[in-house]
């Protein structure tokens, strides 16, 4: 599920102008921790939170010996070169009911990062929005069951895989998770129904949090529903206009379904995707994409776990991958984890194979980037990430 960590308290404003509606709030809790429910005030957790993460890998793909990009793919695309994928750094104070103002900051770089920047479009302070991790604010209200308000720059709860690699069973993510949204700038408002029924509703700005499409804003939704101890079921929708003509009927739509059924030692969870809108353009053509995956994880023994993932994600209009292609992917993970000295180290190694068909699919062959694409590809992850995390609570 999409965990995420950051913070420092500044201010908050708002911008709102032709081209782009933003909302910038430097501050908050973490939307994990706004969405997991009631807080437990029985427990004694410091409410200020601290950390760093840093993850490397070394990819080597069996098709060629150059150094080429994994093609269509946001995140660890970098193949046959040793890669920082992201380092990263946070403050963060939670929000309870004894102190309702929590918030979030942080800064990070890395080439994973560097591939959340559209290719079009692109906002006037994406260089800088660019390297924070979260920068938010949240407040805690005793309105009913506990309805919390959040704004800012957020991670995103429409998804299952985290920015951060440390947060998912495996290193390289899946289709699904890379064209799906990691971050969010918008304001909210979240409220446990019950204690296992959570909603939240939220404006937000375009579907990648980088890029100025119009001025009209975007709303998106969760539901989740935890069904007993070790299965929960959530929903989570994304709707608004993602083209210049901002007329409802081309609206875009995006759902993102999970079920996950978590017994501990070994868990697994069913994903799936879809997402369509009419084009502006002549023709008016109705554009699609759409995926599916499983995950599941199973913790061998002690420090040792291991992941399968398959999927498909299919686009059949170029709308999200920028070419008109069908990949079906395999990836399994081997990790081993150690805590010493307050660090958490994790060694993974990552097996994935990827098949593109369709009139623009394909991966670099023999030859790389100035050669013909060709149908499959190989690819081994050798990753190290590292993450330290304190906390504390003012006298």
């Amino acid at each position: 599920m999409r965990i995420h960590s950051c913070s420092l308290l500044i201010r908050t404003w708002v911008t709102l102008r032709p081209g782009s509606w933003l909302v910038v709030l430097s501050a908050a809790l973490t939307p994990t921790q706004v969405l997991s429910g009631l807080p437990d005030e029985t427990e004694q957790n410091p409410l200020w939170h601290y950390g760093a993460y840093v993850d490397f890998n070394y990819a080597p793909d069996f098709n060629t010996p150059h150094s080429v990009p994994f093609r269509s793919k946001l995140t660890t695309y970098r193949l046959n070169q040793v890669s920082t994928d992201l380092a990263m750094a946070y403050i963060s104070k939670d929000a309870s009911f004894d102190s309702p103002l929590g918030f979030e900051f942080g800064l990070m770089t890395g080439w994973d990062m560097s591939g959340q920047m559209p290719t079009s479009n692109i906002m006037s302070e994406a260089s800088i929005i660019e390297h924070l991790a979260r920068a938010n604010i949240t407040y805690q209200t005793s309105v009913g069951n506990g309805l919390k308000l959040v704004g800012g720059l957020m991670s995103s709860f429409i998804g299952y895989e985290a920015f951060y690699a440390k947060d998912n069973t495996h290193y390289s993510r899946a289709w699904g998770s890379d064209y799906s949204p990691y971050y969010l700038i918008g304001v909210g408002a979240i409220y446990p129904v019950t204690s296992k029924i959570l909603t939240g509703a939220y404006i937000v700005t375009d579907y990648n949090y980088l890029q100025v499409i119009n001025s009209q804003p975007k709303y998106a939704g969760q539901f989740s529903y935890q069904i007993d101890d070790h299965l929960k079921w959530s929903e989570n929708l994304f709707v608004g206009p993602e083209q210049s003509n901002t007329a409802f009927e081309y609206w875009r739509g995006f759902l993102n379904s999970i079920l996950e059924y978590d017994a501990g030692q070994w868990s697994v969870a069913f994903i799936g995707d879809a997402g369509s809108q009419k084009s502006a353009q002549p023709g008016h053509v109705q554009q699609l994409y759409a995926a599916s995956s499983i995950f599941g994880r199973w913790n061998i023994e002690g420090p040792w776990t291991l992941g399968l993932r398959p999927e498909i994600y299919y686009d059949p209009n170029a709308v999200q991958t920028g070419n008109i292609q069908f990949i079906k992917a395999l990836t399994s993970t081997l990790e081993y984890k150690v805590i010493a000295s307050g660090i958490t180290t994790r060694i993974r190694l990552e097996y994935r194979f990827d098949n593109s068909t369709g009139t623009q699919g394909g991966f670099y062959g023999p030859e790389g980037i100035q050669g013909s694409l060709v149908p499959s590809q190989s690819v081994i992850y050798m990753g190290l990430l590292m993450n330290f995390d304190g906390g504390f609570d003012l006298p």
